[in-house]
């Protein structure tokens, strides 16, 4: 646990989680986010849990074929053993990370970090997905972005699974998910 007393005028960290659903622009979020802390000539490190293989092995993908070089690591500890005389901290699919990733993200923003995460906030099923609530809960900075809804074309903040697999993760694109409002995710229930 952090103990050393704050010092007025040091570096300090935070966490700031990006949420959404499938096809809101999360990942493109981070991307931008973190190639402008590298403009700023911060050094960044970038993690991906190793389940997500949707896209390039050693890369963040975001649909609109934007990418920036990441880690993929099994567990959330590989991050803060990985993090070291870093200023930024990025770490997509969070959602995806064991339990310990929000005592992750904590240790790094009180060592000085700044932390970036970006995650489904809610499984196909709408429920809260993963870690996600922990993380939005001790975040300084939160940003919820929207899809378009398929159906209808309002704001989209669900993710519909158009297979019948009952898994909790399913890795798929536009094949298995597509983005619906309040309304017609409820009404196909």
């Amino acid at each position: 646990m952090f103990t050393e007393p704050h010092i007025k005028g040091e570096r300090r960290g935070w966490i700031e989680v990006i949420c959404g659903s499938m096809f809101s622009g999360k990942t493109e979020e981070l991307i931008r986010r973190l190639k402008r802390a590298r403009i700023a000539n911060m050094k960044v490190e970038i993690f991906k849990p190793s389940v997500d293989t949707r896209f390039r092995e050693k890369e963040i993908v975001s649909h609109d074929e934007n990418s920036i070089i990441s880690t993929p690591v099994d567990n959330s500890a590989s991050i803060l053993l990985l993090s070291k005389d870093v200023d930024v901290v990025g770490i997509d699919e969070a959602q995806f990370f064991d339990d310990n990733i929000t005592g992750v993200c904590n240790e790094l923003a009180l060592s000085g970090i700044r932390v970036i995460v970006a995650g489904l906030d809610m499984d196909y099923t709408g429920k809260p997905f993963g870690q996600m609530p922990g993380l939005l809960a001790v975040a300084e900075y939160i940003t919820k972005l929207h899809a378009i809804c398929v159906k209808c074309g309002n704001i989209a903040s669900y993710s519909w699974r158009k297979s019948t697999h009952k898994d909790q993760v399913v890795l798929g694109e536009k094949d298995i998910y597509e983005p619906r409002c309040r309304y017609c995710y409820n009404l196909e229930e």
